[in-house]
């Protein structure tokens, strides 16, 4: 079983940046798709960056160019930088992990609200 614990959510003005950080149990994370989601009230949840176990990374149109996804596979982390926020970047944002890569996300964690004001 892996545990997936998320941080680094708040409140911020448009324009603002945030980091967030998904920390993981488990001694084959390095193996592991991460992936970041986030859903906003009354919306689907999106997928908003991923990266594989070899530094592959994706990103979702809305946030190309704004957001960053990293992992540190010694501290067992993922990390999501979000830069030039938006409203609309308002969500719960939770990470999660594909264990075969196979594009099926097994474990998720609980997420960390991020509130951009206007």
């Amino acid at each position: 079983q892996v545990q997936l614990v998320e941080s680094g959510g708040g409140l911020v003005q448009v324009g603002g940046s945030l980091r967030l950080s998904c920390a993981a149990s488990g001694r084959i994370f390095s193996t592991y798709t991460m992936g970041w989601f986030r859903q906003a009230p009354g919306k689907e949840r999106e997928i908003v960056a991923a990266i594989t176990w070899d530094d592959n990374t994706y990103y979702a149109d809305s946030v190309k160019g704004r957001f960053t996804v990293s992992r540190d596979n010694v501290k067992n982390t993922v990390y999501l930088q979000l830069n030039s926020l938006k409203p609309e970047d308002t969500a719960v944002y939770c990470c999660a992990a594909d264990r075969n890569r196979d594009g099926t996300y097994d474990y998720w964690g609980q997420g960390t609200q991020v509130t951009v004001s206007s």
